[in-house]
């Protein structure tokens, strides 16, 4: 098993945008999306959709009806999205309480929408089943196995204990599964070294977790990259912290890009 079986060959698959989410979707059903490990990003603003849309044009969007425009708008909006060279290929999803059985017909017949009329009036169990199904049938997660970011400047550190010495350094990029990371100081550790106590740090927030050294690389710059594979027994609050940080850290990247587009 390879480093990138292990963590991920980077954020791959398609990304997957909710439009004006509801608040079951930012509230709930998102992590359980992440935790089935799908790229998820959430927009507040249908103004730059299609310049967004245009450099990923191989995603999934979600819309929710019920919000942002009128519905006769966001027709129009879907027709031109299906019309356009620069977005026809993306996924599109509708979101909404409205049970009209002819809305449902015109959005999935007439419009052709890809990843379904999600009525969110069936509860929130049943609508993430059918969401998560959709997401399944469209292959948006590639041909990635685990979700993957990057944690730059700082954003995610740790610390351990190894032969009475505390050690801490930075989290280089994390999954639900594994990190690889560089110790702030130099030092030798075999591979197949256990440490029962990690504490994470990740954007202010503690999480406990204990791993096992996968492999280590020396890179030009003098440092040892270290990959460490997580217990998977650990206890399941790590797990959703840790989710948790990569839902913030693709919504922190994704804000950032729309604010420098035109």
């Amino acid at each position: 098993m390879s480093e990138a079986d292990l963590l991920g060959p980077g954020i791959e698959g398609k990304k997957v945008f909710f439009l004006y989410p509801p608040s079951v979707i930012q509230n709930e059903m998102v992590l359980e999306i992440v935790k089935n490990e799908y790229a998820v990003y959430l927009l507040h603003d249908h103004t730059k959709i299609f310049r967004l849309m245009a450099l990923y044009p191989d995603s999934i969007l979600f819309i929710n009806l019920d919000e942002g425009l009128k519905e006769v708008e966001w027709e129009a909006l879907i027709r031109e999205m299906n019309t356009s060279s620069e977005t026809q290929g993306v996924r599109v999803g509708i979101l909404t309480y409205n049970n009209s059985p002819e809305l449902a017909q015109k959005y999935l017949m007439d419009l052709s929408v890809s990843c379904g009329f999600i009525k969110l009036s069936l509860g929130l169990k049943q609508s993430t089943e059918i969401l998560l199904k959709a997401l399944e049938a469209n292959e948006a997660r590639g041909r990635r196995r685990f979700l993957r970011v990057k944690c730059p400047d700082r954003s995610a550190t740790f610390n351990l204990r190894h032969k009475d010495k505390q050690l801490s350094g930075q989290i280089v990029d994390i999954s639900s599964v594994g990190m690889s990371c560089f110790f702030d100081a130099e030092v030798i550790i075999p591979v197949r070294t256990r440490f029962d106590d990690i504490q994470l740090k990740l954007r202010g927030v503690l999480a406990k977790v204990s791993a096992v050294v996968f492999g280590t690389r020396h890179l030009e710059s003098g440092k040892t990259l270290f990959v460490l594979l997580f217990d998977l027994g650990q206890l399941p609050d790590a797990k959703q912290k840790i989710r948790v940080f990569i839902q913030q850290s693709l919504q922190s990247s994704l804000d950032a890009e729309i604010k420098t587009l035109p």
